[in-house]
């Protein structure tokens, strides 16, 4: 157990990483409850950050977990989208910690939208920050080129180093830098296999692990 997230409310909230039973609404979050932590996790498939804060719905599901019992997952075809501010006064946490950048990246397009992800990322950064509640943001994962999702490790790269620095006030965990480009298999050239999410979700943890002396503990 880490003394330093022993205790620490946290709000995890991501895409479709999050909306499959052993996604890293398993892992990720089983890896925080290990270390002391008191973790909810949400997640909506295909959500851009904006919908984080402006009402609407997703039309491939969401899901919830809280503490140790397990996810509960919603495949309507219209689910509403949760609001990050009703999260945040829900369940007061003392860290966020938000997954995306698939559903934002422009694969497939040939320009690269950073106007608009801008704006995504702000509208939702913005939130968080005008509550003074410590945050960090993890990329996208390297996932496989030549499939459905028209993934490219050239975008990908693009993508995080954008957020890199369009994210602040929220710290960036970069997982590019946990893997080699295609070394972490995927079922689509998306989402990962299960030892993909057990791999990314440890390294995840063992990021905020590294941030936590640096994350302001707030009352």
């Amino acid at each position: 157990m880490n003394a330093l997230l022993a205790g620490l409310a946290v709000l995890i909230i991501g895409d479709s990483h999050m909306v499959t039973r052993d996604y890293l609404i398993t892992t990720l979050h089983d890896d925080l409850l290990a270390q002391g932590a008191t973790v909810d996790t949400y997640g909506m498939c295909g959500a851009n950050a904006a919908d984080w804060v402006y009402p609407t719905t997703v039309s491939c599901g969401k899901a919830e977990r809280h503490g140790k019992v397990g996810p509960e997952i919603n495949r309507a075809a219209s689910a509403p989208t949760y609001q990050i501010d009703a999260l945040i006064e829900k369940s007061h946490p003392n860290l966020i910690v938000i997954e995306m950048g698939d559903t934002m990246a422009g694969y497939g397009q040939h320009d690269f939208p950073q106007g608009w992800i801008y704006q995504q990322v702000h509208a939702l950064t913005g939130r968080i920050a005008a509550k003074n509640i410590p945050c960090v943001w993890v990329g996208p994962p390297w996932g496989s080129e030549g499939t459905v999702f028209h993934k490219t490790f050239a975008r990908v790269k693009e993508m995080s180093e954008f957020l890199s620095n369009a994210v602040a006030p929220c710290r960036f965990v970069d997982s590019t830098q946990f893997s080699k480009e295609g070394e972490w298999p995927t079922i689509d050239g998306q989402h990962l296999t299960l030892s993909g999410y057990k791999a990314w979700g440890a390294d995840i943890a063992a990021s905020l692990d590294q941030l936590a002396p640096q994350l302001a503990r707030q009352p």
